[in-house]
């Protein structure tokens, strides 16, 4: 498998899982697996294209905070792929206000590491 498909699932397995766990981040599509693929898509593109920039702008606070501030940064960035889905391609994915987001976020960052993490330990060379 190529990497980036890996990579794909293992954000939309995540995003599954943030669905399940956080009351205020749902999908209302009667295709849910579609649905979590093609937002996982989104939150791909979103981070790959606008987290950078946002880094590179907040990284004095990113230092003040230890870090902390990029957990409000992958919210924002949930919250933004949220608001692409529904507004721009409408797919109804909602992620109900800020703290949700960061929850989900962390959610989405810790179901990621570990996917990846036993994804990996599967590689051979």
């Amino acid at each position: 498998m190529s990497r980036f498909v890996v990579r794909w699932a293992v954000t939309a397995a995540a995003v599954a899982v943030a669905t399940w766990i956080v009351p205020g981040i749902y999908v209302d599509e009667p295709h849910r697996i579609w649905a979590v693929l093609l937002v996982s898509l989104v939150l791909g593109l979103v981070n790959a294209f606008i987290r950078p920039v946002l880094y590179a702008l907040s990284c004095g606070l990113i230092v003040i905070t230890l870090g902390l501030f990029t957990l409000v940064i992958n919210g924002l960035m949930l919250w933004l792929a949220s608001y692409i889905m529904v507004e721009g391609i409408g797919i109804r994915f909602h992620v109900e206000g800020f703290w949700n987001a960061v929850l989900g976020a962390l959610i989405i960052s810790v179901v990621s590491v570990g996917l990846s993490l036993f994804m990996g330990s599967k590689r051979s060379g």
